[in-house]
């Protein structure tokens, strides 16, 4: 890398000319990256980013191969592949960007051509699982904004896998904030195989010179009565909320400002009484996620606007309405106190003082000030449009929001945040209000005031949000605070995880050498045991696998986070059961019982913890949580979902050009941990596809439709479609079907009657000769899926084969659908009941008498059916 001190610019065979300026950090930087797994930290807006490009022009001009580069969010993937079609001589179609938006099947043909990938993680994350590429030949890889590298977020997958099928690896991570505390950081290191850590500071002599002042001011705002009235009758309610909890002894305090750590212990307490199987701990939740709702609605008045409450009480009042609406929704819509707030609200026609003083600094800043762009931030989408609305009647304002569609508040498109960045850079308009998807490392440009509407609690996105100005002169940031408000507790831990950020970067520099003495080499032989690979466990032995928990379906973050409750439901744990045939028995001895080992994995993955009534409250609660934290901007929600619409052909075969045991698995399955599980073993190749008949394919002959417990009882309850339904298409199209219930206590999840489910079990065994296997949870589900598809494909030597479809019911079929729907009739009886009478009408105006001359129709059945039929409807 040539960089002499009469050359302005970096020059290098890769590198276009005079575009790299030269800063001597950076090029230190970039020097240490080159030797080892590095963590790179470096304040925002001073050029993380060149210093990966520098790291990859070396790696491709001296190794080769291909280099790949992580972002968390499309806007940024876009920016990046810009920024490296601008600075490199490499031809643009050979710089390729992977996002959801991107055909699966494109991504593995550009995969082939390109020298450089820029994509989002879960594509990439989806593509590894799927077996649309290898990271064998990736040279380079760069996580930006590598924070986010813990528990189930995307990054930690890639990076396990880079380690252990990359020829020759180099990791960089990169992120202006990597943590609160060492441990943190410690754990991102550990997530991605770091071992170096490079940390510059705004103390330092070489980054000091490209760095500037940025004033940070507090605005205080004072509510007016009328919206502390409205705020008031919430906390009434709250208040009354908190005296039921503390009846139940999950707290002492009643006062509506309680901290969130209050309500987070609180929480932790009811989930104990809940594991513990107490009803109060059922209702306690659904009284703790309608806390968590009024909080939210106290904090939109108190710090956003009387207009962003009114809309989300619109939303509770549609939730409230909507087909299986929790108690808390209905609850809370349905409450006097918060009636009467909601009167209030809607016949409030003032705006929140906030709005008015932001006007101000904007005119100080544009107009006095001879300012020429601006930066409103919002944690609220809703504020977004109000503040983009009136903000517009003064100065030329739009608005830049996340791609989602959010309880009517549109999203923006990709191409349309791409064509506001770029008419903002060029001067086209004044202010740019956005919400947090502008935050992390977006490419902004130079402006002359931040304002934050509220203060942002986290320091990662306070700073990163200051990062937008003083690059290249002296900045302004002000931050606006309702006194006596939620606002003011913000302000004060805003401020003091600022400061030990700060703190922690300082220290994180002194102690930079130590911690890569921990780090070491063991984080490299860790990635390289956690392959999957390894012997079957021996009896008692238990086996662990690292990081494989099922990833979010809508990822806080990623992981994306929301201002609407969305219900989470996890899969629950069982017990039971090897399959397989025994081996032939040899030399006259019987089979011993390591003959039905089949060379299975030991590997287990972390257990998820299961579903339970009123789950949606608890769901809420959880979001509720992650809502207040993070705000409400969510952010390539479609990359989780792969944007895959794979037609899977009849007969189309899985195959591969290795010995390895393949397992096609249903796309849809990626929201457990069973597809990353397999993807990971060693000697195991695994496919995606959109699968019309089952979840696995295991063999031409093997497939299994996998139901945990809630599922299984749910398909016998009528689910979209009836487990019987599916059944029915598996063992059309293989000879031998597996269905695999996974979780515990069966017979006490759900108030179904035993009989009924030991009846279901019988008949998918004697009517449907489907094979039935228990498992404990996703990683016991994960060792029988691959012990099957070993003895199919290693002992049977057969091939996998797709192939299935879902039928349309005939007519024979829909008359047996609609008798075997009332309870305690099955498909045989329905048929048995059909064949005696010869129609649905005339099974229906059967008498009790009559009934029981059927098959298989006793006293019970017969009058179960003459209830259903001659019942009024109530």
């Amino acid at each position: 890398m040539a960089a002499t001190d009469d050359v302005d610019h970096v020059e290098h065979p890769l590198l276009s000319e005079s575009v790299i300026q030269r800063r001597r950090y950076q090029l230190q930087l970039a020097a240490a990256a080159r030797e080892d797994h590095t963590l790179v930290c470096l304040p925002t807006g001073l050029g993380k980013t060149t210093v990966s490009l520098l790291v990859t022009a070396d790696r491709l001009q001296e190794v080769g191969g291909t280099a790949l580069f992580l972002a968390p969010t499309k806007p940024l993937v876009t920016q990046h592949a810009e920024f490296y079609r601008e600075a490199l001589t490499i031809p643009d179609d050979e710089i390729a960007v992977f996002t959801g938006e991107v055909r699966p099947d494109d991504r593995a043909d550009l995969w082939e051509s390109a020298r450089i990938v820029v994509a989002t993680p879960q594509v990439v994350e989806n593509d590894l699982i799927g077996n649309r590429i290898s990271l064998r030949e990736v040279t380079h890889l760069t996580f930006d904004e590598c924070h986010r590298a813990t528990g189930d977020y995307a990054y930690v997958y890639i990076a396990e896998r880079y380690h252990a099928d990359a020829a020759d690896p180099l990791v960089t991570g990169m992120s202006a904030s990597p943590g609160g505390d060492e441990e943190a950081i410690r754990t991102v290191c550990e997530n991605l195989g770091l071992r170096g850590v490079e940390v510059m500071t705004e103390d330092d002599a070489d980054v000091a010179e490209y760095t500037h002042d940025t004033d940070v001011e507090w605005e205080r705002v004072e509510l007016p009565e009328e919206v502390i009235e409205i705020r008031d009758a919430l906390n009434e309610v709250i208040k009354d909320r908190l005296e039921s909890l503390k009846s139940l002894g999950v707290t002492n305090k009643t006062s509506p400002d309680l901290s969130q750590k209050e309500l987070n212990k609180m929480r932790g307490k009811l989930q104990e009484l809940m594991d513990a199987d107490k009803s109060e701990g059922y209702t306690g939740m659904s009284t703790h996620a309608e806390v968590m709702k009024l909080r939210r609605a106290v904090e939109l008045v108190e710090t956003q606007s009387v207009d962003a409450l009114r809309r989300y009480f619109e939303r509770q009042r549609n939730a409230a309405r909507a087909s299986g609406a929790s108690k808390a929704s209905q609850r809370l819509v349905s409450e006097p106190k918060v009636r009467e707030a909601m009167r209030k609200a809607e016949s409030y026609d003032g705006l929140h003082p906030k709005f008015s003083r932001a006007r101000v600094l904007l005119a100080q800043t544009l107009g006095i000030g001879g300012g020429e762009r601006v930066i409103v931030f919002t944690e609220s989408r809703d504020t977004a449009e109000v503040l983009t609305e009136f903000l517009g009647e003064h100065f030329d304002t739009r608005r830049f929001v996340g791609q989602g569609d959010r309880d009517g508040s549109d999203g923006m498109t990709q191409n349309e945040q791409e064509e506001t960045l770029d008419a903002f850079r060029d001067g086209e308009f004044e202010v740019l209000v956005s919400t947090s998807v502008a935050e992390e490392g977006l490419d902004v440009p130079e402006v002359d005031l931040v304002l934050f509407f509220e203060p942002v609690p986290t320091a990662i996105r306070s700073i990163q949000r200051k990062g937008r100005t003083g690059r290249q002169a002296r900045g302004r940031v002000v931050v606006l605070l309702a006194e006596d408000t939620r606002d003011e507790a913000y302000f004060w831990i805003s401020r003091r995880r600022e400061s030990e950020m700060e703190d922690e970067l300082r220290r994180l520099k002194s102690v930079a050498g130590d911690l890569e003495g921990e780090l070491g080499a063991a984080t490299l032989d860790d990635f390289e045991d956690a392959d999957g690979g390894g012997d079957t466990a021996t009896a008692g032995d238990t086996a662990t696998a690292g990081e494989s928990d099922a990833p979010a379906a809508a990822s806080p973050d990623a992981t994306a986070t929301t201002d609407d409750e969305t219900a989470t439901t996890a899969s629950e744990v069982g017990d039971d059961d090897a399959g397989g045939e025994p081996a032939a028995a040899s030399n006259g001895r019987d089979s011993a019982l390591t003959d039905f080992a089949g060379g299975d994995d030991g590997d287990e993955a972390d257990d998820v913890d299961g579903s339970t009534e009123d789950a949606d409250d608890a769901a809420e609660t959880t979001d509720e949580v992650a809502a207040t934290e993070d705000g409400n901007d969510t952010e390539d929600a479609d990359d989780i979902g792969d944007g895959n619409d794979d037609e899977v052909p009849e007969g189309v075969v899985a195959g591969a050009d290795t010995d390895a045991v393949e397992v096609v698995i249903d796309q849809r399955e990626l929201d457990s941990a069973i597809a990353r599980d397999l993807s990971t073993r060693e000697g195991f190749e695994t496919r995606l596809e959109t699968l019309a008949v089952g979840d696995y394919v295991l063999s031409d002959r093997v497939a299994v439709e996998r139901k945990s417990v809630a599922d299984f009882l749910d398909t016998l309850l009528g689910g979209d479609r009836s487990l019987f339904e599916q059944v029915r298409d598996l063992t059309r199209a293989y000879g031998r079907p597996i269905v695999i219930i996974e979780g515990d206590d069966l017979y006490g999840e759900r108030n179904v009657d035993p009989a009924a489910i030991r009846g279901a079990l019988a008949s998918l065994a004697v009517d449907y000769g489907v094979s039935v296997l228990r498992t404990d949870d996703q990683a016991d589900t994960a060792d029988m899926l691959a012990t099957v598809a070993r003895r199919e494909q290693e002992q049977s030597d057969r091939s996998v084969s797709v192939h299935g479809e879902k039928s349309a019911k005939t007519l024979p079929e829909q008359q047996e659908y609609v008798v075997s729907a009332i309870a305690d009739v099955g498909p045989v009886t329905a048929r048995s009941l059909l064949e005696q009478f010869g129609s649905v009408e005339a099974v229906m105006t059967a008498s009790v008498e009559d009934l029981r001359e059927a098959d298989g129709v006793g006293e019970v059945t017969a009058g179960r059916i003459r209830e259903v039929v001659a019942s009024d409807y109530e």
